[in-house]
């Protein structure tokens, strides 16, 4: 319902962002979560047709050969790439980093991403489960208080290509959060430790697109 003419009550009367959480496979309860608990309207996705719902879409951290392998196979791929294509924003954690990546250094054979996103990504460049571990980083696009970072498995973006920008990197210059326009990505898990920053942020992405 519009506000008065002074534009007094739009705000409050729009209607929260509906957020989609890919949930084919991987941590998506944990994003759904985050969502819902800064006021969006979080719906899991795994159908065409919930995709053509929704305003974002969040890609979750798990395996990026099963996402991979599964939205082929539930007939998700091509509809994520056109909505990608079409300007649709999406934030990708992990898995969801290496699923939004134009490139894919260390892909199995016939491994294949929805890209958008123009960074080449190691998929386990920190090598297996045991070697987990956690950083804090600078995010100058969050504000001044650093982000407590939980690494599982994780990818690293080895190159940033033209359109492409850094959001956050490792103390030896590895680059590990990225955006470009309306998609971002993370090597990281902030939907595992509480910070719900990077979910804000994308959201702030997701209520300009609408606009």
């Amino acid at each position: 319902m519009a506000g008065s003419p002074g534009g007094e009550g739009t705000e409050a009367a729009s209607p929260a962002p509906r957020i989609g959480v890919l949930a084919l496979q991987g941590d998506f309860r944990e994003h759904l979560a985050v969502l819902r608990g800064l006021g969006a309207e979080a719906v899991p996705v795994r159908r065409p047709a919930e995709l053509e719902t929704v305003d974002g879409l969040v890609i979750p951290g798990g395996e990026s050969t099963v996402i991979d392998k599964l939205s082929r196979s539930f007939g998700m791929a091509d509809p994520l790439r056109r909505s990608i294509a079409d300007g649709m924003p999406v934030y990708g954690t992990c898995a969801g980093l290496i699923m939004l990546a134009d490139t894919i250094l260390d892909g199995i054979e016939g491994q294949e991403s929805f890209g958008g996103l123009n960074v080449a990504v190691r998929r386990n460049a920190f090598g297996t489960q045991v070697d987990s571990f956690e950083a804090d980083l600078d995010v100058p696009a969050l504000g001044e208080q650093p982000v407590h970072a939980v690494f599982i498995r994780a990818p690293v973006v080895e190159n940033v290509g033209d359109g492409a920008s850094a959001l956050a990197a490792l103390d030896d210059g590895r680059v590990v959060a990225v955006e470009q326009g309306n998609l971002m990505g993370t090597s990281f898990h902030p939907e595992v430790t509480g910070e719900t920053r990077f979910h804000q942020y994308f959201l702030d992405k997701v209520r300009a697109a609408r606009s």
